[in-house]
C-alpha cells in the first residue's frame, strides 16, 4: 500500500530555531509580557491587526495603495504561533508599522495544501513578505519577537529589494526515463544510511520522531536479511513509544533537543495515522504484542478524541491548554486532572486529506488485529468523505467549501483509502472508487512539462507556478503503481511512470530523508507478493484463509478472493492468474506470476 508521507519537514519544521527563540524569552517573563501587551493594545497603544485571507485581490489592493503583503503562515495546533500572536502581533509598534504599511494575511496551513507545500521548509509560524506584484522581499521561518520583526518591517520600508532569504529557484533537468540511474541510486542509499542517528536512534538529528517511510523501508531490508535494518527499526519503534501520551494514548508529533525526551505535544490526524500504520506494519512483521498494543491505543486516542460524531475525523488537537502558555505541566497530569482544567481545543475540520490517511491506516490495523471496529470505522469515514466531499469526475475537495484547489492529496489520500479497503475486504466497490480516482489525478494535476504531479490545480496565485512537492509524488507513485499491480490499468501505469521521472531526477532523489525515494524505487522495480484466495465467500474454510492472509499483510501486497477458479465467475478485477477449479477452498502465493502449491486450511 502506498504510504502518505505527510510531508514531514513541513511537521517538525515547526519547532526549528525554537533553541534560538528560547534565549530570546528567557530574559524576560512570558505572562508578563503578555499583560503588558494586552494592556497597552486595550489602552489603544497600537491598532489591532486586520487581518484577511489570500486572495489575488490582496496584491491588486497592495500596488494601488503602495503596501506591502505580509503572510502570516501558521497551524492552529502550534504553541509558537499562539505565542507569535500573543506577543509579536499585540505589539503597538509593530501594529502601528503593519497598519501602516502592510496588507496583513493569515492562512492556516492545514486548510491550503497549495501554500503550505509552497512554503514547507519553513515551518510554522512562516513569515513571508511581498511587493505588490507578487514577488518575495523576505522569508523567515519560526517565531519572530517584536523587535526583531519591527525592525524587519521597517528595513522592508526602506529597502524592498528581496534580502537573503529569497533566492532565486535553480533551473532542474529532469531525468529522460522513469528508471533511476544506479550512480544516482546508489547516492540516496548512503543518504539513507547517514540519515540513521547512531547514538539517538531513530532517522533525523535535530528533531526526533518516527519517519514512517525510513522505517517501512527498514522493514523491507529486514525482510530481505538485513540484521542492522531490522535493530534500527526496532530500536525506532521502541523510542517512539517515549514520545506518546501515557494517559489518553496518541502520539505527539516529535521531541526537540536531538533526544526523545523533549515531546512537543500537539497530535496531528496525519501523525496518529502513520504511526499508527508503522505499528501495525511492525506487528505484522516482527510480532511483537507491544507494536500491536500500541497502535491500538492510538486508535482509542484517536476514536475519543478526533472522531467526529458522524464518522469523519478532524485535524488536531492543539500543544496548549491556554493558548501561548507550554503545556508540559498540563500533560504530566491523570485523565481526572487534565479534565478538571479542560481539554485543548480540536481542529473539528474534516479534510478529505486527513480522513483518507486515517483511513488506510485503520484498514492495516484491521488487517493486523482481526479486530472489525477497526474496519467499521474505516468504512464509516469513507463513506462519510464520499457522501461529503466527492468532486465529480472522481475527485475529493479538501473541506465543505475550498478557497481554492482542489488539491493532489486530498484525491490522492482517498484513492489510498479506498484501495487499502478493498485490499482487506475483498469488496469490488472499494477498487472501482480506487481506479476512479486516477482519470481525476491524470487530468487535474499533471505538470506541463509531463514530469510529475503537482500539489493543486492552480497556482497559489497569478504571481506564481504550480508547485510539485516530493512527498506527494513519492505516495502517488506508490498507490499508482500498486493499482496497476491490482488492476493493470494503463492509466495508472502511466501516472506511475510520469511520477517516478520526477522522483528519479538526481536533484529531487537525493533529498532528505531518503525513506520513501527507495521505496517508490523498489515498488516500481518489484512485483508485489500476490496472494490469492480460492473460495466461496461464504465458506469458513475460505474465510479462515482470507483472514489468516490478512493477519500477515505486508504493505506492498497484492491480496484478493476469488469467488472460484474461473475468471468469468470471479470477483477479482483483474485476474492476470488462472486458477484450477478445486474442490475446497484453498490459498495461493505467487510472485511475478509464478505460485506456489494450493494451501488448505
Amino acid at each position: 500500500m502506498s504510504k502518505f508521507n505527510f510531508h514531514r519537514w513541513r511537521f517538525i519544521m515547526a519547532g526549528r530555531g525554537v533553541l534560538a527563540v528560547l534565549l530570546v524569552l528567557s530574559s524576560f517573563n512570558f505572562a508578563g509580557a503578555q499583560e503588558a501587551a494586552s494592556a497597552k493594545a486595550d489602552a489603544g497603544e497600537g491598532t489591532p491587526i486586520h487581518w484577511v485571507g489570500w486572495s489575488d485581490a490582496v496584491f491588486a489592493q497592495a500596488k494601488a495603495e503602495h503596501k506591502f503583503v505580509l503572510m502570516d503562515l501558521e497551524a492552529v495546533w502550534c504553541h509558537w504561533c499562539h505565542v507569535m500572536d500573543a506577543i509579536t502581533y499585540a505589539d503597538p509598534a509593530v501594529r502601528r508599522e503593519m497598519a501602516a504599511k502592510y496588507i496583513a494575511v493569515k492562512v492556516d496551513q492545514d486548510s491550503r495544501p497549495d501554500i503550505s507545500n509552497r512554503y514547507e521548509d519553513y515551518g510554522w509560524p512562516a513569515t513571508v513578505v511581498f511587493d505588490g506584484d507578487g514577488k518575495e522581499i523576505v522569508k523567515r521561518q519560526g517565531y519572530l519577537p517584536p523587535k526583531p520583526m519591527l525592525s524587519m518591517l521597517e528595513a522592508i520600508v526602506d529597502d524592498p529589494t528581496p534580502g537573503p532569504s529569497v533566492v532565486a529557484e535553480q533551473p532542474i533537468t529532469y531525468a529522460s526515463t522513469s528508471r533511476i540511474a544506479p550512480a544516482v541510486l546508489k547516492k540516496v542509499r548512503r543518504g539513507y544510511e547517514a540519515q540513521y542517528d547512531l547514538k539517538a536512534g531513530g532517522w533525523g538529528f535535530s528533531h526526533k520522531f518516527l519517519d514512517a517511510d525510513s522505517a517501512e523501508y527498514a522493514m523491507v531490508l529486514a525482510r530481505e536479511g538485513d540484521a542492522t535494518a531490522t535493530k534500527r527499526v526496532r530500536n525506532t519503534l521502541r523510542l517512539e513509544q517515549k514520545i506518546q501520551d501515557r494517559v489518553w494514548g496518541g502520539a505527539y508529533q516529535y521531541s526537540a533537543g536531538g533526544d526523545w525526551d523533549e515531546p512537543h505535544f500537539e497530535k496531528l490526524i496525519s501523525i496518529q495515522a502513520q504511526v499508527m500504520r508503522a505499528y501495525a506494519l511492525g506487528y505484522g512483521q516482527f510480532h511483537n504484542e507491544a507494536y500491536l498494543h500500541t497502535a491500538e491505543r492510538i486508535a482509542d486516542y484517536v476514536q475519543g478524541f478526533l472522531t467526529s460524531p458522524e464518522g469523519a475525523f478532524y485535524v488536531s488537537q492543539d500543544a496548549d491548554l491556554v493558548e501561548g502558555e507550554h503545556g508540559g505541566e498540563y500533560f504530566k497530569l491523570d485523565d481526572a486532572g487534565r479534565r478538571a482544567k479542560g481539554i485543548p481545543r480540536v481542529d473539528k475540520h474534516a479534510y478529505a486529506r486527513e480522513n483518507g490517511w486515517m483511513i488506510a491506516s485503520l484498514a492495516e490495523l484491521y488487517a493486523a488485529s482481526g479486530d472489525r471496529k477497526y474496519l467499521d470505522q474505516a468504512e464509516r469515514s469513507a463513506e462519510w468523505v464520499v457522501a461529503h466531499r466527492e468532486l465529480e469526475g472522481g475527485g475529493f475537495r479538501h473541506d465543505e467549501h475550498d478557497a481554492a484547489g482542489p488539491y493532489l492529496d486530498d484525491t490522492l489520500a482517498m484513492g489510498q483509502a479506498f484501495l487499502a479497503l478493498y485490499q482487506v475486504t475483498a469488496d469490488k466497490q472499494w477498487l472501482d472508487r480506487a481506479v476512479a480516482t486516477v482519470p481525476f489525478i491524470a487530468a487535474n494535476f499533471g505538470a506541463r512539462n509531463g514530469v510529475g504531479y503537482l500539489t493543486s490545480k492552480a497556482p497559489t496565485d497569478k504571481y506564481s507556478q504550480g508547485f510539485a512537492e516530493r512527498d506527494e509524488n513519492v505516495a502517488l507513485a506508490r498507490f499508482a503503481n500498486l493499482l496497476y499491480q491490482y488492476t493493470g490499468d494503463v492509466k495508472a501505469q502511466a501516472v506511475a511512470a510520469q511520477t517516478m521521472r520526477y522522483l528519479v531526477t538526481p536533484a529531487i532523489a537525493i533529498r532528505p530523508l531518503s525513506g520513501g525515494e527507495l521505496l517508490a524505487v523498489y515498488e516500481t522495480t518489484h512485483a508485489p507478493l500476490h496472494v490469492t484466495v480460492v473460495g466461496a465467500k461464504d465458506n469458513e474454510a475460505a474465510r479462515g484463509l482470507f483472514s489468516a492472509a490478512l493477519h500477515g499483510l505486508r504493505g506492498y501486497e497484492r491480496l484478493e478472493w476469488m469467488v472460484a477458479g474461473n475468471e468469468a465467475r470471479g470477483d477479482m478485477k483483474y485476474p492476470s492468474i488462472r486458477y484450477p477449479a478445486l474442490e475446497q477452498p484453498a490459498a495461493f502465493v505467487c510472485y511475478d506470476g509464478h505460485c506456489g502449491s494450493p494451501i488448505y486450511l
